[in-house]
């Protein structure tokens, strides 16, 4: 299973559901909150792609996107497979 990492802020709606799908999907993720450690922006918008808004996704190698593009990917069928990818 490829690692799962996703930065986030406290009072983000979108964080919690992407968190809330995650824990669904019985997968484990590495948190950072941007709020608390600005480095961590400042990491997720290189590896964004200069994308600044929470959540960021990464799963292994793949830039998922925000919980917006993560759920997509998970109506269209295509989340499980990247989960499972290894």
């Amino acid at each position: 299973m490829p690692s799962i990492e996703i930065y986030t802020s406290p009072l983000c709606g979108y964080c919690h559901a992407a968190k809330r799908l995650l824990a669904d999907k019985g997968v484990s993720y590495v948190e950072y909150d941007v709020a608390r450690d600005p480095p961590k922006r400042q990491e997720m918008m290189a590896r964004a792609n200069g994308r600044h808004t929470v959540p960021q996704i990464f799963i292994g190698e793949t830039h998922v996107g925000g919980y917006d593009d993560m759920a997509a990917l998970d109506r269209a069928g295509k989340l499980d497979p990247l989960l499972a990818a290894n």
